[in-house]
């Protein structure tokens, strides 16, 4: 399915906030997938009543659209989490380059990041690589490690053809579907 909104093989664009309209640089890596604009619009636009102030998790960040978004909208503050070493420094550049507060970047793989000291966060982005299918285990260390404050919204993208585990005091939100993705909003 064609996205209409498309960028240009190595960039993609921030849709909303004080940051619209700016491009970010993608590092050409295997297995990279920046959620789709329109995902993200749709997507911001649920989160729009609780996302000024937020504290955020962006784990598996890959290009750190989630995350950036999250920021040009009023987020608080956005921990990124990111194992490949040339998507993190693409991430720092791009952080960098727009000015942006708030952003910090851990190079670590998410199952690791997530047993340290933990960090109780309003929003956090789950969206690691599909053919990994660390859902279930990334959703259980968050719920059960102290990294949900307790009204906590869990954005969830996954392969349509499969439905990740979740707990279940994660009740759905909202949820849709783009091309061979599916995304859903959660809040604990």
């Amino acid at each position: 399915m064609s996205d209409r909104h498309a960028a240009a093989p190595g960039r993609i664009r921030i849709i909303g906030g004080t940051l619209r309209n700016s491009r970010l640089n993608v590092p050409d890596l295997p297995g990279l997938r920046p959620t789709a604009e329109r995902v993200r619009e749709t997507l911001f636009n649920w989160l729009a009543p609780v996302i000024a102030g937020a504290r955020c998790l962006d784990l598996c960040a890959g290009t750190g659209a989630l995350g950036i978004e999250a920021l040009s909208r009023g987020a608080a503050s956005v921990q990124f989490v990111e194992r490949d070493a040339h998507a993190v420094q693409a991430l720092r550049a791009n952080l960098e380059r727009l000015k942006t507060t708030g952003g910090q970047v851990a190079a670590a793989e998410a199952g690791l990041f997530l047993q340290g000291v933990p960090q109780p966060q309003d929003l956090v982005f789950l969206d690691p690589p599909f053919t990994l299918g660390l859902w279930t285990t990334l959703a259980q260390q968050l719920e059960q490690g102290g990294w949900l404050s307790a009204q906590a919204w869990i954005y969830v993208e996954s392969s349509r053809a499969s439905a990740p585990a979740l707990p279940l005091n994660w009740r759905l939100h909202r949820e849709g579907h783009a091309g061979e993705v599916h995304f859903a909003l959660y809040q604990r």
